[in-house]
């Protein structure tokens, strides 16, 4: 029995996951596959793959290029959803900011720096052409600690997925200000270099597994009150999200894609310098 440990942030994004876990598919084929949910995120993730505390994680798209642009020693081997993220800019519900234009030099919250909630921030302060160099960020660690520095006031804006926030807007916690998605696929699946190098047909194997679930997802009998009720979601916002969102299905990541992302990551002062694309790929269907 081959031990993996895999690890994505708590939401319906994941469901799939969940489901072949519950259903020992990976036990099976003889993989002792283990979840471990991160609150934290991207940035989390990529610290638990340069330790080795995961050794498979499902990631924003350009949180992982800019992390192993930086040194983690890990690949991209396939896009897990393949359509764009919906970033909400909320703001506490008693807050004076009223539209996009008024938190140009207010302070946002993130996760921690290199996540999606630190990335998306830059992207969306470049789409309203700010000054990248004056923004204002408090790391705030996961969603709890946004919801507790929009409340006392230690930051005036928090960017975090559209429909896992909807019910702290429905509910009073924020007022969502505007949308902001990302110009990119939004999750990929990366994997340790190491954990390729020694059990790349294991690696293979839970692809397959995770890619055939998928692959029906959307057709599952009842799938949108299951999902409303396991997030706590409202049934019509999940029926939105389900309409949107598009997993892969296990085609490759391109290196032009790649290329593309950090032309825009560079234009974003995100990251410095473009590397040669192929170095942040694995391609596990050669």
């Amino acid at each position: 029995m081959t031990d993996l440990k895999v690890g994505g942030v708590p939401e319906h994004f994941n469901y799939p996951w969940y489901l072949t876990l519950k259903n020992k598919e990976y036990t099976k084929q003889n993989i002792n596959l283990r979840w471990k949910d991160y609150h934290g995120g991207t940035g989390q993730m990529c610290k638990a793959l340069r330790s080795g505390e995961v050794d498979i994680a499902i990631v924003l798209t350009e949180g992982i290029i800019k992390d192993i642009a930086a040194g983690n020693p890990s690949k991209i081997v396939q896009t897990f959803v393949k359509s764009p993220l919906i970033w909400g800019i909320h703001v506490g519900a008693t807050s004076s900011f009223k539209k996009i234009e008024d938190l140009e030099h207010a302070t946002i919250a993130i996760s921690r720096f290199g996540s999606g909630s630190h990335l998306m921030a830059i992207v969306n302060a470049h789409n309203n052409g700010w000054d990248l160099d004056k923004l204002k960020f408090k790391v705030i660690g996961n969603l709890q600690g946004g919801i507790d520095a929009l409340t006392n006031g230690e930051a005036d804006y928090f960017m975090w997925e559209h429909f896992t926030t909807k019910p702290l807007v429905d509910n009073g916690t924020f007022r969502r200000i505007d949308d902001c998605p990302t110009p990119w696929p939004c999750f990929v699946v990366a994997v340790r270099n190491e954990v390729l190098e020694n059990n790349f047909t294991e690696v293979k194997k839970v692809l397959d597994i995770i890619n055939h679930q998928t692959e029906d997802f959307k057709d599952i009998k009842n799938i949108d009150s299951i999902l409303a009720e396991r997030y706590s979601q409202q049934l019509e916002d999940i029926q939105k999200w389900l309409k949107i969102t598009e997993w892969n299905e296990g085609k490759p990541i391109t290196k032009n894609l790649v290329t593309r992302i950090q032309n825009k990551m560079i234009s974003f002062n995100v990251i410095e310098e473009k590397k040669n694309s192929g170095e942040f790929i694995k391609n596990m269907y050669i």
